[in-house]
């Protein structure tokens, strides 16, 4: 099916501002012409209302869901009364469009077809599945809680799972979840945790013509970069998955003045942790590391571990592998499986999409990979185990 024509971007609207847009319906239309419908909407973080606004109009069409809404976060289940109540979850929201909307289809190497442009990768692809599959399986065997939320690209106290928690904890409570981040359709499991700290070297401030009467605190931070420099990350194996930490500088501060001696230094780290960690013992690391300087935390996030141990787990590998003839691996970046994983919820990354293009200015699906996605769910959710 051919997309509706999607109107064209005003180019006098703030940038990120989506126009109104009704979506067509998400059974009938075709998982990719949704995708590219979906990304042409644009929801910048911070600006999703448009796009939250089409897809509970959309959603509330089906009567076999409950339709539920908080601040720019849509929520859809099913109370079929199953044995199991899972969640598929996806976030609406994209980082800042890079002249690279509206969407356009393309050949890629070997004649394989590509949807380009932002939001194709992270992740309208993962989000166009979830919403098809959550109009079109009336009768899942197990219930579903279909989440799509606000503000995952920005600071982590504005995602939009932080005010459903607070206000209505009761529709996250599931067996276990999916979340459909990039993961080229492969099977992600967990998620390393990440702490940044500020590691400070002081000194004396003096006139840089008379360097001899202070003490240079940017100096002193060679002492933090050659120990960084040394560092060799450990590969920890966490319920049969290997995890790949690392600690690295991603900034340093220093000085006031082109003739000031600086008497202070900041270098950001930032350490990615095995889920084997708790966050109070990755700060205890990075302390040992850098014994003798001062380190201040600014941000910690936890990990998750795999989460793989339960029956609808190893039924959702057995379905997805079935279908796509991957493996499950590690996920070596953070993202919001570590949030259902605080909530008691084992969760796993699966989606369309390479996750190294995500953010990327020429940002680009394989249409195949959207489509196999589709149907790796919804065998696992029409999937009746076997007594």
């Amino acid at each position: 099916m051919t997309p509706s024509p999607t109107p064209p971007i005003d180019p006098a609207a703030p940038a990120g501002q989506a126009q109104p847009q009704d979506l067509p319906d998400l059974v009938t239309t075709d998982v990719v012409d949704l995708t590219q419908l979906l990304c042409d909407i644009p929801s910048v973080s911070g600006t999703e209302a448009p796009l939250a606004d089409a897809v509970e109009a959309a959603l509330g069409r089906y009567a076999h869901l409950h339709v539920l809404r908080s601040g720019n976060t849509v929520l859809a289940r099913t109370e079929l009364g199953r044995a199991e109540r899972v969640v598929v979850a996806g976030h609406l929201d994209t980082v800042p469009i890079a002249g690279n909307l509206p969407t356009r289809r393309e050949r890629g190497s070997g004649g394989t077809e590509v949807l380009r442009g932002r939001g194709t990768v992270d992740m309208k692809g993962g989000v166009a599945v979830a919403l098809h599959l959550a109009a079109a399986l009336t009768e899942p065997v197990r219930d579903v809680t279909w989440v799509f939320y606000d503000n995952e690209e920005v600071a982590a106290d504005l995602n939009g799972l932080n005010r459903v928690v607070a206000e209505h904890p009761d529709w996250l409570a599931a067996d276990f979840a999916v979340l459909g981040e990039p993961t080229a359709a492969g099977i992600e499991a967990g998620c390393n945790g990440s702490l940044h700290v500020q590691v400070r070297t002081r000194g004396r401030a003096a006139h840089s013509a008379r360097a001899w009467m202070g003490h240079n605190a940017i100096h002193e931070a060679a002492q933090v970069l050659t120990r960084l420099a040394s560092y060799e990350p450990e590969h920890v194996e966490v319920d049969g998955l290997t995890y790949i930490e690392g600690l690295n500088a991603v900034a340093i501060t220093g000085g006031i003045a082109g003739n000031v001696i600086p008497d202070e230094c900041t270098v950001a780290v930032n350490y990615r942790f095995a889920p084997a960690r708790t966050q109070a013992e990755a700060l205890a690391h990075v302390r040992e590391v850098f014994d003798g300087l001062e380190v201040d935390p600014t941000d910690s996030s936890p990990g998750a571990r795999p989460g793989l141990s339960q029956p609808v787990a190893a039924e959702f590998v057995a379905a997805v592998t079935a279908q796509t003839g991957g493996s499950v691996r590690a996920k070596q970046g953070w993202t919001d499986v570590a949030r259902f994983t605080a909530l008691g919820v084992p969760a796993v990354n699966f989606g369309p999409g390479d996750p190294l293009l995500a953010h990327a200015d020429d940002e680009a699906v394989p249409t195949e990979q959207i489509r196999v996605c589709t149907r790796a769910l919804r065998s696992w959710l029409s999937y009746t185990r076997t007594r």
